[in-house]
């Protein structure tokens, strides 16, 4: 059945590569050679040719690229207490396998767990929004990860002094994304997007195995 063009919608989902100037201003700050200050006008800067760029491209829908984030999962851990091992690769370990790079494995983090009970420091992406908003006139997104997403934090063997289950830290994940959502609507956000690339995970063998030792069986 043909499709009339005008009820064709085409959003960019999430995140953007980095410009190069953002990468190595983040690599900069992480070595102390730049102030707090300085990263965050990169950011700025990243955020508005990534707006610019959108809107060229002529986007109904615009986000920030997520250009303030180390992942799209990462702001998390960088606005709660009670995490231990957390470094990018917290959120990239595993097997990879690309055409252009080939086979790649990246070990999980030594330590990476849920450690102490989830406390928040600040808002996840409540600042994205504010920056965003005042960049266009267009429908503004922002993204968040699913709480299940963060399963990977919960170890059988470190955390159980915290959470003595999975669902049980997952439940505390859940309030502060709930929470989230519900700052990001005062501020007038309209348009919130859940992200859950995790669940084609449980077709691999090795993936299933590590979600069921940790209480979650394929049936669930």
């Amino acid at each position: 059945m043909a499709v009339d063009a005008l009820d064709a919608r085409v959003e960019h989902v999430g995140s953007l590569l980095r410009p190069q100037f953002l990468r190595d201003a983040r690599e900069a700050y992480t070595r102390g050679e730049l102030t707090p200050g300085a990263l965050k006008a990169a950011e700025d800067r990243a955020v508005r040719e990534a707006v610019a760029m959108q809107e060229d491209a002529d986007l109904p829908v615009v986000n920030d690229g997520e250009m303030r984030r180390e992942s799209f999962q990462s702001e998390l851990t960088a606005s709660c207490d009670g995490f231990a091992g957390v470094d990018v690769n917290a959120w990239l370990w595993g097997q990879w396998h690309s055409a252009e790079v080939g086979d790649v494995t990246i070990a999980r983090p030594e330590g990476l767990a849920v450690v102490a009970p989830v406390r928040k420091r600040r808002n996840l992406a409540a600042e994205e929004f504010a920056f965003l908003r005042a960049c266009t006139s267009r429908q503004a997104k922002v993204t968040l990860p699913s709480p299940s997403l963060f399963a990977n934090l919960w170890s059988p063997q470190r955390s159980a002094g915290a959470y003595r289950s999975l669902d049980a830290f997952l439940a505390d994940v859940v309030q502060v994304l709930c929470d989230e959502v519900r700052e990001l609507v005062r501020l007038g956000c309209t348009y919130i997007q859940l992200d859950a690339p995790h669940y084609p995970l449980l077709i691999d063998p090795g993936w299933r195995a590590f979600y069921e030792d940790r209480g979650w069986p394929l049936e669930r």
